[in-house]
């Protein structure tokens, strides 16, 4: 078998923590970092209108990258699973399947955001200044659509072989590249917001071309041939069942940036560039968690998939404390130089001054994330889908968007933005509520009974609901 599992049940839990995490994490940090380069090179050109213009085209952006993550978690969930159990046909079938639906989604995304355009830019909050702007970054960037998809679902699917360093390549690789980009089209080229988004799609094409390359020389066990693809045997809908929670979160966070940004639009263009710029940094935050979540996710999976509940709870264990301790740490060192990072980007006096005050209101919820998404991933692994779908439609859907309304309502622009960390604090909870139940049966009863009785080399990885 062509793949690096040994991390899996045999590395001594923290070092297998970092060295599936710290990939991750370094990944997610590159998405970070080229996402802000976008904000911080256009911010160059001195115009705050070319900053909220991509501000309010982001959450379209957005929406490719939720869907490579829905095939992309729900890919390596099931495929880590199966490498526990044995399964390696089963999980060839699974990642040919995740690869095709990539590109196939990700050309009708391209199509829908092309023909549509003019109704799409009144819906995500553009106004008479910005829609320019925003359409000339909106038409290249969903160009690159597929290869958006494709990159994103990939740097989970390797990663769930055991190939954690080969899936964070291809994200650095492909983001450091839209970094060097940027000042060349957006500066010496003068492009503006379009150069911000030839640099975005080159990156990802790049990344796809490295991920495609790693299958090409056969240095993988799992597959994207053709003739491997099938949605039968529970495939599809074993991707799904995982993927849809995990990718709503980011898809509902793209409602969530236009229902925000629609109801800043009464406060005028610059608090909307604030909160974009607040927004990046809270993802400071963010972005290394989710990275160690998805860095830790195929540890758990090949332990559930294995019947190994002792390695199990150490690793998350072990995964708690790590988390909470980064949370602090990264919190505290954004929460003290906010205005320093905030001057990287604005000199508006009137900009600089609401995005300040909203990067801190947005950072109070730091100091839960780590737990909140280790949590998160681990009820992934173990394919709670219904309790995942619970947590992604409540931090981005049920709970911020009354609370978008309700604290908007009494605190204006402030409440507008109070209202992500409130919904963050209250998934929180939830999280750890839904944990505990779900670990009572997850090694246990009919439900451990149910994902380790696989009968055939094509059955379906069972799910704990």
């Amino acid at each position: 078998m062509n793949n690096d599992i040994s991390t899996f049940d045999k590395m001594p839990v923290p070092k297998a923590v970092l060295k599936n995490a710290i990939p991750a994490m370094v990944s997610m940090i590159m998405v970070l970092i080229y996402n802000i380069s976008d904000t911080f090179f256009i911010s160059l050109t001195r115009d705050p209108l070319q900053i909220a213009a991509v501000s309010i085209a982001t959450p379209v952006f957005l929406l490719s990258m939720a869907i490579g993550t829905l095939f992309g978690v729900g890919g390596m969930s099931v495929i880590s699973r199966a490498f526990g159990e044995g399964k390696s046909e089963y999980a060839k079938k699974v990642s040919s399947f995740c690869f095709w639906a990539c590109v196939g989604v990700g050309v009708v995304l391209m199509a829908v955001v092309w023909l549509f355009m003019d109704q799409i830019l009144v819906i995500i909050g553009a106004s008479t200044d910005t829609m320019e702007l925003a359409r000339s970054y909106l038409v290249i960037v969903t160009a690159g659509a597929p290869f958006v998809v494709v990159a994103n679902c990939f740097s989970n699917i390797v990663r769930a072989e055991g190939f954690a360093t080969k899936a964070m390549m291809g994200m650095l690789i492909g983001n450091l590249l839209n970094v060097i980009l940027d000042p060349i089209f957006i500066l010496a080229l003068d492009m503006g917001v379009a150069g911000a988004a030839i640099a975005t799609v080159i990156g990802n094409v790049v990344g796809t071309l490295y991920y495609l390359f790693h299958f090409l020389r056969k240095k993988s066990s799992l597959s994207i041939s053709p003739k491997n693809f099938k949605m039968s045997d529970r495939i599809c809908s074993g991707v799904l069942a995982i993927g849809l929670p995990a990718s709503l979160n980011s898809m509902l966070m793209c409602i969530s940036d236009v229902l925000l940004n629609g109801q800043m639009t009464q406060y005028g263009d610059l608090p909307i560039a604030a909160v974009g710029v607040a927004r990046k940094i809270m993802m400071v935050v963010g972005m290394v968690q989710i990275g160690l979540g998805q860095g830790i996710q195929p540890l758990l999976g090949y332990s559930y998939g294995a019947g190994n509940r002792e390695r199990f709870q150490k690793l998350l264990r072990f995964s708690l404390v790590f988390s909470t301790i980064l949370s602090v740490v990264i919190t505290a060192a954004c929460y003290i130089w906010t205005d320093q990072l905030v001057g990287i980007f604005l000199e508006d006096a009137a900009a600089f001054n609401y995005s300040v005050t909203f990067a801190r209101i947005l950072l109070t919820s730091g100091l839960v994330f780590g737990v909140l998404f280790v949590l998160t991933n681990a009820l992934q692994a173990t394919g709670a889908a219904i309790s995942s779908l619970i947590l992604s439609i409540s931090r981005q859907g049920i709970v911020f968007i009354p609370m978008l309304y309700i604290l908007g309502a009494v605190f204006g622009m402030n409440g507008l933005v109070a209202a992500q960390p409130a919904a963050d604090i209250i998934s929180f909870a939830l999280a750890v509520i839904l944990y505990l139940l779900i670990s009572r049966k997850a090694f246990s009863g009919k439900a451990f009974e149910k994902n380790n009785d696989m009968g055939t080399e094509d059955s379906p990885v069972g799910d704990i609901v």
